[in-house]
């Protein structure tokens, strides 16, 4: 049977997921792979209690019942894991083959009845109870019995529920531990705690650059479909702009008249035309020219693909803008003065949306270069101190709160 990296087969991937009918079929192929440990020591059991699956605690139970007495390398058994958990169901699965199970101490001398007390596991802690044979008061490495845990985590019902049933302090069943024992143990316990904050650290800044990978990806992937945008909207600027210019209704010398060359434009001499000619020119060139950069320039990094977006966003916003007073102004030779209301209309309309649109996009941009900068002056006044750090991580909302804002470029 493959394995990968942690040493897991397809029996504890279907096992985690509560695959009941992939884990028999597997089973069936091959009873041995119940048997196979991950690196951590946990066994395929291990994961399916801790998971909740009763169905699949049962199918590998009745394949190898010897296989609730393996241990991982914290020393915990399966029904270490599950009474963890809520189910207890699967407790009175594990405690089934053999009863005996009960006593198994984990690295630090907890019993399945010491961890269960700790998580505050009532319903779990009254189906212990209820076996015949368990210790209710065994002592773990520092000397602490169920019922000492249980006051100690301020559990008052599992505190009567234990002295109901004779559960002792461990100061009162003369178990008291050796001073140097203990502290040795204790020193024990330190390191191993130690020992797994670092590994988590470890794997959470893997994970964190994996996502830092991600985000980049997707970073750049936008860009890359902002400046493709930018181009295919340049190119329809350009083309309307270019077309508005021969396509004024009407506005022609068609018959040789003094003063006037055949095709000229009567109203050549008219504000309104003057205003159109010169904006459309503009979004023409504008456009053209965003077309040429975006043909002609290839930009493989990324802090300057993004200032070349923030050039040619600027510019298509100026293209925008001329091209809507061309539109606005050519209404004013269209409509004729009879219906100058018409023309009237469309200023008004045109010049909310457009005002509006390009206000927004500013303020956008504003305040996310002040945001920005903000950021760049605390981290060079408290020259990113490792208290200020701890701080940032151990609050995730201030990153939600800063990358939920829209992106401006």
């Amino acid at each position: 049977m493959t394995t990968d990296a942690t040493n897991s087969t397809a029996l504890h991937t279907a096992a985690a997921q509560g695959h009941t009918n992939v884990v028999n079929l597997l089973l069936d192929i091959d009873s041995n792979l119940a048997k196979i440990a991950r690196n951590n020591g946990k066994t395929v059991l291990h994961t399916a209690a801790r998971m909740g699956h009763l169905e699949v605690v049962k199918s590998l139970l009745d394949k190898d019942p010897s296989i609730g007495f393996r241990t991982d390398r914290k020393g915990q058994t399966a029904l270490h894991m599950a009474v963890k958990g809520q189910n207890v169901d699967i407790v009175t699965e594990l405690i089934k083959p053999d009863s005996s199970v009960l006593g198994l101490e984990d690295n630090k001398g907890n019993t399945a009845l010491h961890i269960a007390t700790r998580k505050g596991r009532i319903q779990i802690v009254h189906s212990l109870l209820s076996t015949e044979g368990i210790d209710v008061n065994s002592t773990n490495s520092t000397g602490e019995t169920p019922l000492d845990i249980a006051e100690k985590f301020g559990t008052p019902e599992l505190v009567a529920i234990l002295k109901e049933v004779g559960a002792l302090h461990s100061k009162d069943h003369g178990k008291p531990q050796n001073a140097a024992k203990q502290l040795k143990q204790t020193v024990s316990a330190i390191k191993h705690d130690v020992q797994s904050q670092l590994q988590q650290s470890r794997q959470t800044g893997f994970r964190v650059r994996k996502i830092a990978k991600k985000v980049k990806k997707l970073h750049i992937e936008g860009l890359n479909n902002a400046i493709n945008s930018a181009t295919v909207v340049a190119v329809l600027i350009a083309t309307v702009a270019f077309a508005a210019i021969f396509t004024v209704p009407g506005q022609y010398v068609e018959e040789k008249t003094e003063g006037y060359s055949l095709g000229q434009a009567h109203i050549a001499k008219n504000v309104a035309f003057i205003i159109f000619f010169l904006s459309d020119s503009l979004a023409l060139f504008i456009s053209l020219a965003v077309v040429v950069v975006q043909t002609s320039v290839v930009v493989i990094e990324q802090k300057a693909k993004k200032q070349l977006m923030f050039v040619i966003n600027k510019l298509m916003w100026s293209a925008c803008l001329s091209i809507s007073v061309a539109f606005i102004s050519l209404t004013y030779i269209v409509v004729g003065t009879h219906e100058r209301w018409l023309a009237i209309y469309a200023t008004v309309i045109g010049t909310t949306i457009m005002t509006t649109t390009i206000g927004s996009m500013c303020f956008c941009v504003v305040r996310h270069r002040l945001e920005d900068s903000r950021m760049r002056n605390i981290r060079r006044a408290g020259t990113l101190s490792r208290s200020f750090s701890m701080s940032m991580a151990s609050d995730p909302e201030m990153y939600s709160e800063r990358y939920k804002r829209m992106y401006a470029v």
